[in-house]
């Protein structure tokens, strides 16, 4: 597998600024920052290592504060620290195993730390909503991407709205959504 690392020393907790002792403690795990230091500029991720995509993703939630409770927020922070982290041991040989899927991976990481079902089942299935499209508009396989959506549903435990606000978050930013880049505001799931 190939890795790629930054070539400077980061200061992953003055980058990331934790405010729970629990994101702190995840900053603090060895693999954690091997997988936050992981990364180049690519497709989806112009900024390169993954903590700054986190960096990015944690100032979009930010935005969202004024909508959201403590406890969502606290959630979404969560999710956004370990979404992607696990990137640099993902196995993406053909055929695919899923099972070393960087979201399968950062759950299995994330149960040591937390009984919380509704953020460990929004940590695996991360980008569930993008293979969902990914179904539809590029393979033309609607039975598989409307199966797809029911899985995602019941995984989600009636906490859609929490789900639809880590998109958002993890969505606008670089070429992911460039409209939204330069003026980013949030889109309400309700509306």
């Amino acid at each position: 597998m190939r890795s790629y690392h930054a070539q400077d020393k980061v200061d992953l907790i003055a980058e990331l600024q934790p405010e729970t002792p629990l994101e702190r403690l995840l900053l603090e795990q060895p693999q954690v920052q091997e997988g936050l230091m992981w990364g180049l500029p690519r497709y989806g991720h112009p900024e390169g290592e993954v903590y700054k995509h986190v960096k990015e993703v944690l100032s979009n939630i930010e935005r969202l504060s004024p909508l959201i409770n403590k406890e969502e927020r606290e959630r979404l922070r969560l999710v956004a620290f370990v979404h992607d982290t696990f990137k640099f041991l993902e196995d993406k040989t053909e055929p695919r195993n899923w099972h070393k899927h960087h979201a399968v991976l950062a759950r299995r990481f994330m149960e040591g730390f937390t009984e919380d079902v509704v953020l460990l089942n929004i940590i695996q299935y991360h980008d569930e909503i993008y293979y969902i499209w990914r179904d539809t508009a590029v393979y033309n396989e609607q039975e598989r991407a409307i199966q797809r959506m029911l899985h995602l549903l019941n995984r989600l435990l009636g906490h859609n709205q929490l789900y639809y606000y880590f998109f958002k978050c993890d969505t606008a930013m670089g070429i992911k959504t460039p409209p939204l880049s330069a003026g980013w505001k949030p889109i309400y799931y309700r509306e």
